[in-house]
């Protein structure tokens, strides 16, 4: 058997807690150290007994064959840049960078130097995404013309007391619906253009917290996109999906897709076809298949390693983390002037 690849994960905040839990547990890595220069690296290297590093230059000594980074989104390019430097794998989570240059920055010194580079855009790694693509993909709703994505919820009050929340690049746009463009990308291809609306008119801090998003695809698809942080409704990712068992799960779907045969609603996939001729008097053949309950960010850490064996291509590449940030960008770009942006 291949033994484990050795990661480490750089960042011990909330997210790459999570990270360091999974590369843990899992048969195809080995926790070689947390790399934080806090003394929360030192909690949690000590909670999943491994080496705690201050730095990646302290750490890479230690035989690292890949890095999981995980630390706040300014940094991202230059940690991801230390990495590629080192001659080591990383995978960064989302967003890539804090901004495009910078993303195109950490990219291109990827590609220059052969290194594997991943973006963390885990719901990638979920079961049902990937069946959900594959259902499109076969062509069971034939010709994807329309969808809709939503992410609306409650973040209570005192989310807002830790101060860089209520300010600009902290908005749900960027925190949240970030995954959800990804996935309508990763569900119907690139994005051409963006049309934006931004509004603040309930809490008033300088961030947003509605939007509502046109996206227009290469494929002459049309998708809406809206977030709302201020709305007690159950219709996210994060409610639907189970995926994060921190949440309370509704019996609702968050994402809809129509084609020119058919439809699809997720999370639950159900699958709409017309009983003979397709026509708005016919009655609908519903089909719902299962789907095995594995975590994304287990499957992501599988993946990492095999990526790094040169066993396979990165699911989400650097380049994938970069063109969602794009859309990302435009949408904030639209939302300031008002008009379409043309990617």
């Amino acid at each position: 058997m291949t033994r484990p690849v050795r990661l480490a994960v750089m960042g011990a905040g909330l997210i790459g807690k999570r990270h360091a839990m999974h590369v843990k547990a899992s048969a195809d890595a080995e926790l070689a150290c947390v790399i934080d220069p806090t003394p929360a690296g030192e909690a949690v290297a000590r909670e999943y007994g491994t080496v705690w590093a201050k730095s990646l230059d302290a750490a890479i000594g230690m035989g690292l064959e890949g890095v999981i980074v995980a630390t706040p989104n300014q940094v991202h390019m230059r940690n991801g840049l230390d990495c590629i430097a080192a001659g080591i794998p990383a995978l960064v989570e989302k967003p890539l960078c804090d901004n495009v240059a910078d993303a195109e920055t950490l990219v291109a010194a990827a590609d220059a130097a052969s290194i594997p580079l991943l973006t963390g855009h885990h719901r990638r790694h979920n079961l049902l995404m990937q069946k959900a693509k594959e259902i499109i993909d076969s062509g069971a709703i034939g010709k994807p013309v329309v969808a809709n994505a939503m992410f609306w919820l409650f973040k209570p009050d005192d989310y807002f007391d830790i101060g860089w929340r209520r300010e600009k690049g902290a908005g749900p746009v960027f925190l949240n619906m970030i995954h959800d463009v990804d996935n309508l990308r990763y569900l119907l291809g690139e994005v051409t253009a963006v049309t934006a609306r931004e509004s603040n008119a309930v809490r008033g801090n300088a961030v947003e917290e509605t939007a509502v998003i046109l996206l227009e695809f290469a494929s002459g698809a049309l998708a809406t996109a809206s977030v709302c942080d201020t709305t007690v409704a159950p219709w996210s990712w994060e409610m639907t999906t189970g995926e994060n068992p921190a949440y309370p799960r509704a019996d609702e779907h968050c994402y809809l897709i129509g084609g020119t045969h058919g439809s699809l609603a997720l999370p639950e996939l159900d699958l709409r076809t017309a009983q003979g001729q397709r026509s708005w008097y016919a009655p609908f053949d519903l089909t719902r298949p299962g789907i095995p309950n594995e975590d994304p960010l287990a499957r992501q850490v599988s993946q990492f390693a095999r990526v790094i064996r040169g066993k396979e291509a990165p699911l989400v590449s650097g380049r994938d983390g970069l063109e969602t940030l794009r859309v990302i960008e435009a949408v904030k770009r639209s939302a300031a002037g008002g008009g379409p942006i043309t990617l």
